[in-house]
């Protein structure tokens, strides 16, 4: 048997059938089948932000995803790998002797440029600039088993982002939202914070795919207003735009009637409805003067190399703080093909104590238990590169071997789940895919992905494409 409901709440037991379409079809024909499935249409129609439960208990209620755009290197951040040392420089090949890079000018293993430590209690493994993240590693659960299947950098942020290689899919905050609603209702459910240009793949990456459009991701500008127009002109009332709300309501109401069936205008009615709330409360959650001087210097606002990842960080701590369901953030450049140690360096200073702060003022204030901290990029990376001009000290992208980690929200803590080889080629220990990882992330907030389920297209689909495994080892 399996439960294929067309709505987050629903389930309905199906049976193998001769013709498997036909069957799907007649799941809906009883009187009481009908009768709930209309409930729930008209609950969703309503407010389809509203809270709901989920399918299980949650260890989580809400998620802050670190997305590190262009694949951080695992054997250069929490995957040492001292076998490369011996290899530094000589040609990769497969099979038969290996000679130098210069001698050959094909392709080559890299050593990491960084020296790795022992952090926390735990023993996790970290590069040693990672100063600042090493004073929580008690708090994270490393998981290194993580695989994908592109090596395109669009590709990859799709799968990673939206469970789908080829776009068009929803977003991961956006399946979530579908199932679980969110918790203020004068927020979006979902809020994205990129950087000044987009990540790869565009905003297809916190799509609505095809889910109803008030579950797509709301992106915050990364310069000026982070909301255009959100002030409303000079003279202009909150009692004038109430009546215009209104009337604009009742005409699009008797519009919507006589075109039943648009997303889209529905959509749009709400989004008008919730810019209004929203004047009320986002000036308010995006003023971080008002946050005392020990949080902001906490998070390295103010420190040229810290400040634009720290100011996300903070924002995000109060966004979830204010019920907001899921946050993204976005850091780019990490693909270091060439000067791993300047590139990687540099990035690293400028994450590392924002998101150290970020789990740190989460605990202070009771939030890191119900929050999910995720941070990974699409892919990681080979421990050789090919040559660019003479020597490039960098790595290309692997889809075979990754490291993500997890904060809070009831995972793991104080562990590292998984094995690469030696070089840090291939996942060889607690090897898993991202659809794999999908499932637990939607479990720890007590999803069933087998449960969360839309129908589109001619059949039920959802964020793992065709299921996947919880990853048990990452729920502590």
């Amino acid at each position: 048997m399996s439960t294929r409901p067309d709505f987050p709440c629903a389930g309905v037991r199906a049976v193998h059938a001769p013709i498997r379409r036909e069957f799907i079809y007649s799941l809906g024909a009883s009187l009481g089948s009908v009768a709930f499935t209309s409930l729930l249409a008209e609950e969703a129609k309503k407010n389809p932000l509203a809270p709901r439960d989920g399918h299980l208990p949650a260890k989580a209620k809400n998620v802050i995803f670190l997305m590190m755009e262009g694949g951080p290197a695992h054997i250069d951040t929490f995957d040492p790998k001292p076998a490369l040392k011996k290899l530094h420089l000589k040609e990769f090949v497969r099979e038969g002797k290996q000679k130098s890079a210069m001698e050959s000018g094909k392709r080559y293993y890299v050593q990491s440029p960084f020296q790795f430590i022992k952090a926390g209690q735990c023993g996790a493994d970290m590069a040693e600039n990672w100063s600042h993240l090493a004073k929580v590693a008690d708090d994270i659960c490393f998981f290194r088993g993580c695989t994908v299947d592109s090596v395109n950098h669009p590709t990859a942020m799709y799968q990673m982002n939206c469970g789908n290689r080829f776009g068009g899919d929803p977003g991961i905050g956006a399946w979530v939202n579908y199932g679980l609603g969110t918790l203020n209702q004068d927020l979006p459910g979902f809020i994205v914070l990129p950087e000044v240009s987009y990540p790869q793949g565009g905003a297809a990456n916190w799509s609505n795919g095809y889910l109803p459009a008030s579950f797509q991701g709301t992106p915050l500008r990364a310069k000026g207003s982070p909301i255009l127009d959100l002030t409303p002109p000079a003279g202009v009332s909150a009692e004038r735009q109430r009546r215009n709300l209104d009337l604009l309501a009742k005409l699009n109401t008797t519009h919507a009637a006589q075109h039943p069936g648009h997303d889209e205008l529905a959509a749009r009615m709400d989004n008008y409805e919730l810019a209004f709330r929203m004047q009320m409360q986002v000036p308010e959650v995006l003023d971080l003067s008002k946050e005392d001087a020990k949080t902001r210097e906490l998070y390295g606002i103010g420190n040229d190399a810290t400040d634009a990842f720290g100011r996300k960080c903070l924002l995000a701590r109060k966004l979830v703080e204010k019920g907001v369901r899921f946050v993204q953030l976005y850091n780019g450049s990490w693909d270091s093909h060439d000067y791993i140690e300047r590139a990687h360096g540099n990035l690293v200073r400028g994450v590392d104590q924002p998101i150290a702060a970020l789990i740190t003022d989460l605990k202070q204030r009771g939030l890191l238990e119900s929050t999910l901290i995720v941070w990974c990029g699409e892919f990681g990376r080979t421990p050789d590169n090919g040559v660019r001009g003479g020597v490039a000290y960098g790595r290309d992208h692997n889809p075979n071997a990754m490291t993500i980690w997890l904060a809070g929200g009831g995972c793991n803590a104080g562990h590292t789940i998984g094995a690469t080889d030696e070089l840090g080629m291939e996942a060889v220990e607690g090897k898993a895919h991202v659809r794999d990882f999908h499932v637990t992330l939607l479990r720890l907030l007590g999803l069933d992905d087998n449960k969360l389920t839309f129908y589109h297209a001619g059949r039920f689909k959802q964020l793992s494409q065709f299921g996947g495994t919880v990853i048990q080892e990452l729920i502590g």
